[in-house]
């Protein structure tokens, strides 16, 4: 062995040997982080009144601990990676506390899913429900302790059965994901060369490829169906059909990719909320969704969104849906910064109450953190 070759294999042993020892350390601080969890989760049973359900699940403890690895994150790992890990841990540590059970939009592999899992991490169970109707259903009934659905697309707009959903629901919003969308074209292996004479996907996949389709494949059929993880399915089970959906799908149904990152835009993000029976306190970086049905009436809009601008509260986002109430009167769906319970957003809110037809407050939440 050359000299060179021994003072590699000599430094590599000493760096080798401080990994293993800190990997030690590491072991040791994560068991010690998972038996505080457990005290934490015997002192909420403890003081807890008779009947009492204890929730050991809070949205706003998880995004304040988020926010605090990022802030104090000196890499060279990226301040995302880090709080990737660490939302495992927590992840691991909650489910020692209260297994949680969340129904998603399935079926299984949808992007849902995943926004699912970026949210909560891989220790809770997640269960495909058929409709954005059924996942709120599971969560009412109790069957889920949280659901998942999506409500909004940076290329497509509002999800608007979500939207309608919340009109007679009762449950809060407790939280948003974002997640960055990559759409590819999957096949089955076997057919990678040959002629593809349908594409399998969900309406709104297919409008956030538009373009890419009709450059590539103008005269081919375009079937939407009720999710991605459907149209892989079909795609693994049919001659001459392709699929536009996620890498998870792909592993899930044994297909390869044919064309890879088809979307048209390449910032495609889609926002999903987290939906429980519970509200969520605030964390200090926090956002607001409420519903709100005005009179049919001259300025009607202007009455509602003039006190966000006289407190200087700035909006997010806003959406009209048809109301049941009668023909041309409408519901506006409102996303602003900051919590109900700020000083000064619950006058603003108790002024909505007032000039309104209908008021709902869905729910005060965290910003996204990942």
């Amino acid at each position: 062995m050359s000299e060179t070759a021994i003072g590699e294999a000599q430094e590599l042993e000493i760096l080798r040997n401080k990994i293993d020892s800190l990997d030690k350390e590491i072991h040791k601080l994560i068991n010690e982080r998972a038996r505080c969890a457990q005290e934490v989760a015997e002192v909420k049973q403890k003081y807890a009144a008779p009947g009492e359900h204890v929730v050991f699940y809070r949205p706003e403890r998880e995004a304040q601990v988020l926010r605090k690895v990022m802030d104090r994150n000196e890499g060279p790992l990226a301040d995302e990676s880090m709080a990737r890990l660490f939302r495992e841990i927590m992840s691991q540590c909650l489910a020692l506390e209260e297994p949680l059970n969340v129904a998603y939009l399935g079926p299984e592999g949808t992007f849902t899913q995943q926004a699912a899992v970026k949210h909560f991490g891989h220790a809770v169970q997640t269960a495909g429900q058929v409709s954005i109707a059924d996942v709120f259903r599971e969560v009412e009934s109790g069957n889920a302790n949280y659901g998942v659905v999506p409500v909004e697309n940076s290329t497509e707009g509002v999800v608007t059965h979500t939207l309608d959903t919340f009109v007679h629901s009762n449950l809060n919003i407790c939280g948003e994901v974002a997640l960055r969308i990559h759409h590819h074209l999957l096949v089955k292996e076997s057919e990678v060369e040959q002629n593809i004479q349908r594409i399998y996907s969900h309406a709104q996949s297919l409008g956030q490829c538009r373009l890419w389709l009709d450059q590539n494949y103008p005269n081919v059929e375009r079937i939407p169906v009720s999710s991605n993880a459907e149209a892989a399915r079909r795609a693994a089970q049919e001659e001459g059909a392709a699929a536009i959906a996620s890498e998870a799908a792909a592993e899930l149904y044994d297909l390869v990719m044919k064309n890879a990152k088809i979307e048209d835009r390449p910032d495609n993000t889609t926002r999903f909320l987290i939906i429980g029976p519970q509200k969520t306190m605030a964390s200090g970086e926090d956002k607001t969704s409420i519903l709100v049905s005005s009179r049919n009436q001259p300025g009607a809009l202007y009455q509602v969104l003039e006190p966000f601008h006289q407190a200087g509260i700035s909006m997010t986002r806003i959406e009209s849906r048809p109301s049941e109430s009668g023909t041309w009167n409408y519901v506006f769906f409102i996303d602003f910064e900051g919590h109900a319970d700020d000083a000064h957003i619950a006058p603003v809110l108790e002024n909505l109450r007032n000039i309104s037809v209908d008021f709902k407050c869905l729910g005060s939440y965290p910003k996204a953190v990942l």
